[in-house]
């Protein structure tokens, strides 16, 4: 068998350099000299050496030979399992191949038809060339006319890229700058792509030449004595295409070898690694599948690969915006291969996607622990941390990432947002120049170094800044943005203290706010609506007609099961109710989608499950979707009822429990209006009624505006107008146009927003005891309110 590459002897001259009494083992002392000198930067404790060794030795516990130790194949297992990065220990190492070790066995030469024969190179050329994969223990090249097929493509890459470098259409881009995606791109843990990304064009006449020969080379491949070596060689020309960064090409040899070996992994494995390249994320996603089928399938054959084909899926889930699901195994990974760091670094980006601060802290953290320079975990707990409340913690680990990585681009603009967040605008600032240092058209750094500038009271160079930003993007706030700068320059209102902008107000308690008419949302309502409307916009669930709940629920099939209590529910997982909200909200981009499932998870999911069990009462689920989606009023209620009549201890009937309405408001309530408390939710009667309850009744008790959720139709009052603006009115207090409802005080004539009247905000300039305000949800109304005025001051005239 020929055999190519290192990586097996560079593991195997790391365990002779610590096997120090040549007993063919490393015994744990020998173990914690090696997890010492290949971690140079980090001193651990004794406590961290043994948990480390523990886990070791309890993981791999099937190459332990007595009182030896691990034994070489043990140590390849755990490289082979992402425990560690064989190139970067071999050279903290300082070691060295031995000069036999790297010969490869010959090969060889045979006359060839092949218009490239002449240039063949010598065995020691090959070597040098041939890519590390092919070394590899577990993925060599089996046959010696697989070798020749690799050369010989070699030859044309290389021919390829020259003609294409004259041309200047061959480019190479550095993006060590931009967070690692992680994921297991080969079957083994070290063979990651370069990092610096090619570009080929694909589109000239080279590339349709080296097309047509590569076509002859898999015909050749194809051609061969038998399928095992035909499969051989089409996994070896993927490979060699897929080292090059020629996705597209590599993919059709992966396919081919699927067709060829249906039920070998490695094939469907690089297959979705390409798919996921090309941004063909289901179709990854399904190959992903077929490997893990095909794993475990093959039993012990494949065991070794699992963890690797668990992480791939996850990300290809996560490609479809599929966080909850891509959890579970990132998970399944990480109890498969306890040290597989990267499994652990992406489980806790993954949870804090979800908005599972807390767990996120501790995977990532773990996922430290291992690998301690691992730049892109420092961000991404920095990130958790402070959603934690943490900032001072989270600003050292934003920093620890930067030091590992300076040009890390995530680190910088998330510890800008951090300052900002603080109100540490001159630091804010510097970050996002850091940030546009690296990625010069990074418009959102551009927008919120300008508004770090305005905080800063740096007007000029927040105005520069804007105008920058205009020059990368033509979004509307940044319009909007601009005209707020202007009306502060025109005004030149003093901060409030915080800085940031806003003009100077004082708070007036909520007594002194009254309303003139009865269309005057009172300000209390108005707050929690404004709350309900901003969770709408996050999830998209105003553009979700609600008659698709009624669809899911005619056409999804959940069995019943039994909770502690012993009631019937049809319970569902989180990762099975995120397809069904993909279903639901299927119009939206992937990473939008995460967007909606992190809002949906921590507001209405962290409430129905209440024992954090993982599961959902879907009935439950769908009753309370249902007022917030798109639709009459009316029928978003019906569905309501609907939706828990369709729950096991109500189905059949046209009346709920009365019982069962009075937990839903509960949880309505709860989950959308929680400044109103929990306390006086619990005092609603009728919790230990077993009376039924019809839909003219369900209706009532849904419309109450103190126990009920009659704040739904001051909702429906935004939804329709708050995109209104009110030509060049700009509010008092905030100075940015109104939009939606304006608030207009009828003794001082002044004029709120919907958020700072809702918020009790007043100019310090208008002090009175108390503030009429009257509601105008457009100028025509506000046009005719005021004609109305004069007329009646005309009538009164004599």
């Amino acid at each position: 068998m020929a055999t190519r590459g290192s990586r097996s002897e560079k593991v195997k001259r790391i365990f002779q350099q610590f096997d120090n009494n040549r007993d063919g083992g490393l015994n744990r002392d020998e173990m914690a000299a090696l997890v010492v000198a290949v971690n140079p930067r980090v001193k651990f404790s004794d406590e961290q050496l043994n948990a480390i060794l523990d886990e070791v030795f309890r993981t791999y516990g099937e190459f332990i030979d007595g009182e030896k130790g691990l034994t070489y194949d043990g140590l390849l297992r755990t490289y082979d399992d992402g425990a560690g990065d064989v190139d970067r220990d071999f050279d903290a190492l300082g070691l060295e191949l031995y000069p036999d070790e790297n010969k490869g066995a010959s090969i060889v030469s045979e006359a060839s038809s092949s218009s490239i024969a002449d240039e063949r190179v010598t065995e020691s050329q090959r070597k040098q060339r041939t890519t590390a994969w092919a070394g590899s223990p577990h993925h060599e090249i089996v046959f010696d006319d697989t070798w020749k097929l690799v050369d010989e493509l070699e030859i044309l890459l290389k021919r390829l890229q020259a003609k294409q470098a004259k041309t200047g259409k061959f480019k190479s881009d550095n993006f060590d700058a931009y967070s690692d995606a992680g994921w297991s791109r080969e079957l083994g843990p070290s063979a990651e792509l370069s990092e610096k990304r090619v570009y080929w064009e694909e589109t000239g006449p080279d590339y349709g030449i080296f097309v047509k020969e590569l076509g002859a080379l898999r015909s050749r491949a194809d051609g061969a004595r038998s399928r095992e070596e035909a499969f051989d060689g089409q996994m070896a020309i993927g490979r060699v295409l897929y080292e090059h960064q020629l996705f597209k090409e590599a993919l059709i040899s992966f396919k081919r070898s699927c067709e060829l070996q249906p039920m070998d992994v490695r094939p469907h494995f690089r297959a979705g690694n390409c798919l996921y390249v090309l941004g063909k994320y289901k179709e990854a996603k399904e190959e992903f599948l077929l490997a893990l089928e095909a794993a475990e399938a093959g039993g012990n054959q494949w065991g070794y690969l699992l963890p690797q084909i668990y992480v791939n899926l996850g990300i290809a889930l996560e490609g479809e915006g599929m966080v909850l699901s891509a959890c579970e195994y990132y998970r399944e990974a990480a109890i498969l291969c306890p040290t597989h760091f990267r499994a652990l670094k992406l489980l806790g980006s993954a949870l804090f996607g979800v908005g599972e601060y807390r767990a996120a802290a501790k995977a990532l953290e773990e996922a430290i622990f291992m690998k301690p320079d691992y730049a892109d975990a420092h961000c991404d707990l920095g990130s958790a941390l402070h959603a934690l409340g943490e900032d001072e913690r989270a600003i050292e680990v934003f920093q620890k990432a930067i030091d590992l990585k300076p040009g890390h681009v995530d680190a910088l603009y998330n510890l800008g947002g951090l300052y900002m967040d603080l109100g540490r605008f001159q630091r804010a600032s510097e970050m996002y120049t850091r940030v546009l240092a690296v990625w010069p058209n990074h418009w959102r750094a551009q927008l919120n170094k300008a508004v770090s500038l305005l905080g800063a009271g740096e007007t000029e160079e927040a105005k520069k800044a804007l105008k920058e930003a205009l020059k990368m993007t033509n979004r509307v706030e940044l319009h909007d943005a601009i005209y707020h700068l202007k009306q502060l320059q025109k005004k030149k209102v003093k901060s409030n203290g915080g800085g940031n902008g806003e003009g100077a107000f004082v708070i007036v308690e909520p007594s002194k706010f009254k309303t003139v008419g009865e269309k005057t949302t009172l300000r209390q309502d108005l707050g929690s609506a404004i709350q309900i409307r901003a969770f709408q916009r996050i999830t998209r669930l105003s553009r979700c007609n609600v008659d698709l709940l009624k669809k899911e629920m005619n056409e999804i099939d959940v069995p019943v099961t039994y909770s502690g209590g012993g009631g019937p529910q049809k319970s569902i997982r989180k990762p099975n109710l995120e397809g069904i909200l993909r279903r639901l909200l299927s119009f939206l981009k992937p990473e939008t989608f995460q967007g909606a499932v992190k809002a949906i998870n921590e507001r209405i999911l962290s409430v129905l499950d209440e024992t954090g069990s993982g599961r959902v009462d879907l009935g439950m689920f769908y009753a309370v979707l249902a007022p917030i989606c798109n639709g009459p009023p009316n029928k978003r209620k019906r569905i309501a009822f609907d939706a828990l009549l369709w729950r096991p201890v109500n189905e059949g009937s046209s009346q709920i429990r009365k019982v069962d309405a009075v937990q839903y408001i509960k949880w309505l309530r709860a989950i959308y209006v929680p400044s109103h408390g929990i306390s006086e939710i619990l005092e609603v009667h009728g919790e230990t009624d077993s009376s039924m309850v019809s839909f003219s009744e369900f209706l009532t008790m849904f419309d109450d505006p103190d126990w009920g959720f009659g704040i739904m139709s001051t909702l429906l009052k935004l939804e329709n107008g708050d995109r209104n603006r009110h030509g060049r009115r700009v509010c008092a207090v905030c100075r940015y146009p109104v939009i939606g409802s304006r608030f207009r005080e009828v003794k001082s004539h002044f004029s709120l927003c919907n958020q700072c009247y809702s918020e009790g905000k007043v100019p310090p300039s208008f002090k009175q005891d108390e503030y009429k305000f009257k509601e105008y949800g457009s100028e025509a109304e506000a046009m005719k309110d005021k004609c109305m005025y004069f007329t009646l001051q005309s009538h009164k005239s004599p």
